[in-house]
C-alpha cells in the first residue's frame, strides 16, 4: 500500500470516529461537517481506485 492510500483510509478511519462521536453528543453542524469531510474523501478515494470498506454510516 502506498502513502496516499494509506494516508486517505486513516483519514477516512479518523473521520468516521469524528462523525459517531458528534452524533453521539448531538451535534447536528459538527455531524453536518463532518458527514461532508466524509463525502468528499470517499469520493477521492473512489476517483483513486482506493477501495474502502463498508462504512456504518
Amino acid at each position: 500500500m502506498d502513502a496516499f492510500t494509506a494516508g486517505l483510509l486513516q483519514r477516512i478511519r479518523a473521520t468516521e470516529s469524528d462523525l459517531s462521536r458528534a452524533r453521539d453528543e448531538g451535534d447536528e453542524f459538527l455531524v453536518d461537517v463532518e458527514q461532508g469531510e466524509l463525502d468528499d474523501l470517499r469520493r477521492l478515494a473512489a476517483e483513486h481506485g482506493v477501495q474502502v470498506g463498508a462504512a456504518s454510516f
